[in-house]
This record gives structure tokens, C-alpha cells and sequence, in this order.
């Protein structure tokens, strides 16, 4: 599948986190950071990181908004639009927003972000606009976007422990510091990308399984990296058809991973995430959390989204 890849589930094109499909152009200066294995013991693959991303799931206050004068409302539309269109001008990372379907909320806005000082600057301008009165939070997630390099980081392994480099040695960082350095610089626009410009969103977190039968983290990485690859082969099919967008959460959120799908036809999102549930890197040791359905928002529908008012 098309996407920004990383270290979780839906490797959907390679079957290693290690493309996010549908490469969109990338961001300036791109300096992502990375993390994983120095040494022949540590079982984590090695990752990149790039944007951070921030999700806000909004309920409207509809029957205070609509109890405002019109001229009211009129201002307070406005000064959102100017806010969220400048948003999503960024260079440095956009803000998006969508019609969320169903109970769970009304408004979804999306934010990727440079760091997560950034993420915090662009909640407190939310949080102090006008509109920000008739908002009630329902939820949000936080994660960054993570690359997981299983392929590459099994081959550079195994090519080190076979020279007899030692692992943790001088030697080895530096040889696993330059395949980082040149992964790095190969996958640029998928740490880096644009918010997909696509009708459609499914946003879910995920787990991977930690049971005493079924623990992904007990595995060998080779293992893993093998389901991995099984897994991207499904995706592939989807090439063209949705972009996904994986980001890590250790750390920042109660999952392990928040996956983003965007795409043109909401039913692609039913046909590919059933078609991943027979895999058995999913069957086995995928455990999924609440799914989010949306709809791309342009600013100048937010009025007719808050009551059936129009921006002029």
C-alpha cells in the first residue's frame, strides 16, 4: 500500500516499515532522528522519526453557536478561517481539517509538526481562539511519524556478526550510522510529507500482542521481520489507491501505534483492513483500538459544519 511506513503493523508496500507510500514532496531541511540496534543483542529494528503528529477529535456545541447573533458567529468564522488556512499553508509542517462520522465526534483536526514544542504552539492557538467556546475535546492522539527499517537493519546485522565485528564496537556504530545516514537520506519525503490531499480519512491505533502464546516482542527479528515483509505484500495491492501514514506512540500515547489511511474511495479502507486481518502478523498479534471515519473539511465549509452557515 502507499504510505508512510514505519516500525508497526501495515507495512503495505515492502513489507518493512520502511516506505510510507505515496511519497508526497518533502519538507525543508529534513533532520529526522533515529533510534534501535548499536549491537548484535538488541532486537529492535532500527527507526527514523520525523514529523510529530497531533489528532483532535471535537464535538460541536451547536446549540450555543446557533444561540449567537449572526454577526457573532460571522466574526468568530473568520478569524478560524484565517487560522486554519495559514495552518495549512505551513512549510513546516500543515493542519488539516475533517468531518468526523458517527458518535465519537464532529471535527477531527490533524496537525504535523516539526517537534512537539510546535504541536503544543499549535493546540494553545486552537485552544485561545474564539472558536475554541463552542468545541468540546473528545479525544486526541499523539505520536511521530516512525520508519521502522526491518530489512536493513537484519542485513546490516548479519553482514557485521560475519566480518567479526564486534557489536557495540566502534567499528559497528559506525557502520550502522552510515546506513541510517543513507536511509536517512533515501526516505526524506516520507518522514517529512504533506497531509495527504485525499477526500477520505481512517485514523485507528494499534498494539502488537504481548501474551504468553502470542508475543510479538519474544520473537526473533528475524521472525518478525519476515511476517513483516508477508504482510506489505497485501498492501502492494493497494499501491494507487490509499496512502498510510504509521506513527509511533511508546511513550506518547496509550497505543503503540496510530495508523492515518487516506484515499479518494472510503470503501478501499474496509476491503484493505479486512484483507490485512487474515495475515498473521495481524491475526496473531495485531490487537486494534477505536476506529475514526472523516471527511476532508476546506475552511470555507467550517460555517455550514457549525450550523448550517456559510462562510462569505
Amino acid at each position: 500500500m502507499s504510505a508512510t511506513r514505519s516500525t508497526s503493523h501495515a507495512d503495505l508496500v515492502t513489507g518493512e516499515h520502511e516506505t510510507n507510500s505515496f511519497a508526497a514532496e518533502p519538507m525543508k531541511n529534513p533532520r529526522p532522528s533515529m533510534s534501535g540496534a548499536r549491537d548484535g543483542s538488541n532486537s529492535a529494528p532500527n527507526t527514523l522519526e520525523g514529523f510529530a503528529i497531533l489528532h483532535q477529535f471535537f464535538r460541536i456545541r451547536r446549540r450555543e453557536w446557533t444561540a449567537r447573533p449572526a454577526n457573532e458567529r460571522a466574526k468568530v468564522l473568520a478569524q478560524a478561517s484565517s487560522t486554519f488556512a495559514a495552518m495549512g499553508e505551513r512549510e513546516d509542517g500543515q493542519s488539516a481539517l475533517f468531518t468526523e462520522l458517527g458518535h465519537k465526534g464532529d471535527l477531527l483536526v490533524l496537525h504535523f509538526r516539526r517537534g512537539f514544542d510546535q504541536l503544543a504552539e499549535a493546540e494553545r492557538e486552537l485552544a485561545e481562539s474564539q472558536l475554541a467556546e463552542f468545541l468540546e475535546q473528545s479525544g486526541s492522539y499523539l505520536s511521530v511519524i516512525e520508519i521502522g527499517l526491518y530489512e536493513s537493519t537484519v542485513k546490516i546485522r548479519s553482514e557485521l556478526l560475519a566480518r567479526g565485528v564486534t557489536p557495540d564496537s566502534p567499528q559497528w556504530r559506525e557502520a550502522v550510522a552510515t546506513e541510517m545516514g543513507e536511509q536517512r537520506a533515501k526516505l526524506a519525503s516520507r518522514l517529512w510529507p504533506r497531509i495527504p490531499d485525499r477526500r477520505y480519512l481512517c485514523f485507528y491505533p494499534m498494539n502488537k500482542r504481548r501474551t504468553d502464546t502470542d508475543n510479538w516482542y519474544m520473537l526473533p527479528l528475524e521472525e518478525r521481520q519476515r511476517l513483516m515483509h508477508e504482510h506489505g505484500l497485501i498492501g502492494r495491492r493497494y499501491a494507487g489507491q490509499v496512502t498510510q501514514i504509521i506513527s509511533g506512540s511508546i511513550g506518547f500515547d496509550d497505543w503503540e501505534w496510530g495508523v492515518d489511511l487516506f484515499a479518494d474511495d472510503p470503501l478501499v479502507f474496509k476491503k484493505l483492513v479486512y484483507e490485512m486481518r487474515f495475515d498473521e502478523s495481524s491475526a496473531r498479534y495485531a490487537e486494534f483500538g477505536p476506529f475514526h471515519f472523516a471527511i476532508r473539511l476546506a475552511t470555507s465549509e467550517l460555517g455550514r459544519l457549525m450550523g448550517g452557515e456559510a462562510l462569505r
